[in-house]
């Protein structure tokens, strides 16, 4: 299947009508074989004029959009696939105001756009376990002082510092990621969510930061003083840093992680 590598490739080849339909039904139905979304039957006329199918178990029609995040959205393929395309290729993120720029919807379209995509991505994936886990946290966002009068309310809540949202971050060496905006550096903050998203008995790796002493849950716990070191063999929490870093550039409220 023809996959565009650049974001001009991506809105040149979703612009294609045919060409955004055959991907987008061979990402929904990657075996080849259209099932009804509806009954699960296999049975079914493609209507070609219209773009749809019309299933013989249920004598019902349904669209590619059908049972999908796009239902009922008037928004086209072309935009959801374009949309979708840069949220998974760019490693930073990517904000509604850049969805706006780039495919020339309004904001409001863009933002309906990423959240939705945003909500299909959401990791449902079992905890992380065995190790080593790095488990770090970061700041992210402006300082208020410099927040417009409209921000500044919401601003001031954050318990980071200089108000900045907090982040707790776990990454699996070789594996996945896990991100979290957090309240606070305190117990009662990064106690639960250590635990929600780590197994027990896993191999964890934390600076020296006090509140990772206390964690409720057992782990095996490898801890690195940054005051005197940044790595000790493979006790170090640098890799997690390093995706840790461009967060720390983005606004507060263009933060969205799970």
């Amino acid at each position: 299947m023809e996959t565009p590598h650049t974001l001009q490739q991506a809105i040149i080849f979703f612009s294609d009508a045919d060409k955004c339909f055959e991907y987008a039904k061979n990402l929904r139905w990657s075996t080849g074989e259209v099932t009804c979304p509806r009954c699960g039957s296999d049975k079914n006329s493609f209507v070609q004029t219209r773009k749809l199918w019309h299933c013989k178990g249920c004598k019902k029609q349904f669209t590619i959009k059908v049972g999908t995040i796009m239902e009922d959205s008037p928004i086209g393929l072309d935009k959801w696939m374009s949309a979708m395309w840069m949220l998974a290729n760019c490693k930073n993120g990517v904000s509604s105001y850049e969805i706006h720029r780039a495919l020339g919807v309004t904001q409001k379209t863009a933002w309906f756009l990423l959240h939705r995509i945003r909500m299909a991505m959401k990791d449902a994936t079992p905890k992380l376990s065995g190790g080593p886990i790095e488990c770090d946290e970061t700041f992210v966002g402006g300082k208020v002082k410099n927040m417009h009068k409209s921000r500044l309310q919401d601003g001031r809540k954050y318990q980071g510092q200089g108000n900045k949202a907090v982040v707790l971050g776990m990454l699996e060496r070789g594996g996945r990621v896990k991100a979290q905006v957090i309240d606070g550096r305190k117990k009662p903050h990064i106690d639960p969510v250590i635990t929600a998203n780590i197994e027990a008995g896993s191999h964890i790796i934390t600076d020296e930061f006090p509140t990772y002493k206390f964690l409720s849950t057992p782990y095996q716990q490898d801890v690195i003083n940054h005051v005197n070191e940044y790595v000790n063999g493979h006790i170090h929490n640098q890799r997690y840093r390093e995706l840790l870093e461009p967060l720390e550039a983005l606004p507060w409220w263009n933060l969205h992680l799970g």
